[in-house]
């Protein structure tokens, strides 16, 4: 998946995640398909999925996710997230209660993390995706109705939003804001290996790898170690 592979852009993954959860609730089904989180007593462990779209009429409500999130009394959170994003400051409240955590907050990227769902991700402690998900960033947008000031002031909005994701990105992946805004600007669709490369994750997950982040980090040392001894 290249760069410039779009599977569809930010407005119409919103508005497709909108529609399915209308479809369910005229199904007499729930608006929303997150499982519930569940919970491992035996390894001190706890499992908080965002399925959803985030914030709006049909995703995930801050109001009730945060509390239930800062409740957990677990030594390791396991976040998994598969979400289209929504709205920025829904997504905000989130990240600020997952970064405040005291856990150990792993995010797993399951499938997609597009628009606001990144940012939920970046405020894990660590970042595991999946080598066949998408990291999707864009500049945000919205809808105003009013005369040329409301408009204007609308604008002057979304640019200081737009920064405040920026910084967001930048401080995680120690790129210049100005390769930063440029890919949000283009709505630039990473691969896990190159969300990895600029620095958004830690690492990839492979279907039928075991994950473990301490032999990693096991591996890493040793390599260090045998480097220093050939030099």
């Amino acid at each position: 998946m290249p760069n410039n592979f779009r599977p569809s852009n930010s407005r119409e993954l919103l508005a497709q995640a909108e529609a399915e959860a209308k479809a369910r609730v005229k199904a007499g089904q729930p608006a929303q398909l997150s499982p519930s989180t569940t919970f491992n007593a035996a390894k001190d462990e706890a499992t908080v999925y965002v399925y959803d779209a985030i914030g709006g009429w049909w995703g995930i409500d801050p109001k009730e996710w945060a509390p239930a999130f800062a409740a957990i009394k677990a030594k390791v959170i396991h976040l998994r997230i598969n979400s289209p994003g929504g709205a920025v400051l829904d997504a905000e409240a989130m990240r600020t209660i997952v970064a405040q955590h005291p856990a150990r907050v792993i995010a797993h990227i399951d499938g997609m993390a597009a628009s606001a769902a990144t940012g939920l991700a970046l405020a894990a402690k660590e970042i595991e995706m999946s080598a066949g998900g998408a990291f999707m960033v864009h500049d945000p947008w919205g809808c105003c109705v009013g005369n040329a000031q409301d408009m204007e002031a609308y604008a002057v909005l979304l640019r200081q939003t737009a920064d405040n994701i920026a910084a967001v990105y930048v401080r995680r992946t120690g790129k210049p804001e100005k390769q930063v805004r440029e890919w949000m600007l283009n709505e630039t669709w990473f691969t896990a290996s190159e969300a990895l490369a600029n620095g958004f994750i830690d690492r990839i997950f492979e279907a039928g790898t075991p994950t473990d982040p301490d032999k990693e980090k096991r591996n890493r040392a040793l390599k260090l170690q045998k480097l220093s001894i050939s030099i």
